[in-house]
């Protein structure tokens, strides 16, 4: 592909924007020669103001996200991509959010912009386990886990019953829970449906990836050994 259309998918402006980028001779490669728009280059070997590039299409990121952040584009408040560099938003496809993670919950969510790895995630064929911490307003019953576990658990105004679920009691009021399938606000529905409100819940987990030390609010592109190790579960 050529420079000046590559450049404008990845955000960098409309292409005049980019055409005025490379009229400037901002736009180089690494020993500092002046590229232009009709050339083709390795996204390595390119330079604007001297520096590289932004993630090459394909990317798959991490992020830690906070209680108070939409996954949206256009939605009102904070958003999503308020935590990520500007040109994300602006590149063609868009870096897309992974399944979504409401406004009032934290944790691990995924970002991409190759279509055919995001629907490979979410695809209910896929049956990454996705493991939240949860706290509770009302004690545990002690029969979450049977409930959870039983395959035959129905959520209100749905039809089919929830896959089963693994469940883990934290203390009185914490648990940890393991689904295989991503329903509109399904932890926060299943214990309605036994009885209890979620006050807080964070995604610890998706697939064999975990946030390990990823400070809240900060990303980092995962690299081949992180896509690996994405679709293992051991």
């Amino acid at each position: 592909m050529k420079l000046l259309r590559y450049l404008s998918n990845l955000g960098y402006g409309s292409r005049r924007d980019v055409l005025a980028m490379f009229a400037d001779a901002r736009i180089t490669d690494a020993a500092g020669d002046p590229l232009y728009g009709d050339d083709v280059r390795a996204h390595a070997e390119v330079r604007i103001d001297g520096e590289p590039l932004d993630p090459a299409p394909g990317l798959l990121l991490m992020l830690n996200k906070p209680v108070g952040v939409t996954c949206s584009s256009k939605d009102v408040g904070k958003l999503v991509y308020s935590l990520l560099p500007p040109r994300f938003k602006l590149r063609s496809p868009i870096v897309s959010t992974v399944g979504r993670l409401d406004r009032d919950s934290s944790g691990l969510l995924l970002l991409t912009d190759d279509g055919t790895l995001l629907h490979k995630i979410i695809s209910p064929k896929s049956k990454l386990p996705k493991v939240y911490h949860v706290k509770l307003a009302r004690p545990l019953r002690g029969d979450e886990g049977r409930a959870f576990a039983s395959g035959t658990l129905m959520l209100e105004s749905e039809e089919t019953p929830l896959l089963p679920a693994e469940f883990e009691a934290l203390g009185d009021r914490e648990a940890r829970v393991t689904l295989h399938e991503g329903r509109y606000h399904q932890v926060r529905r299943m214990f309605a449906a036994v009885d209890n409100h979620v006050e807080a819940l964070h995604r610890e987990r998706v697939g064999g990836l975990s946030l390990d030390a990823l400070p809240e609010g900060e990303w980092r592109i995962l690299e081949d050994a992180d896509r690996t190790r994405l679709f293992s579960a051991d």
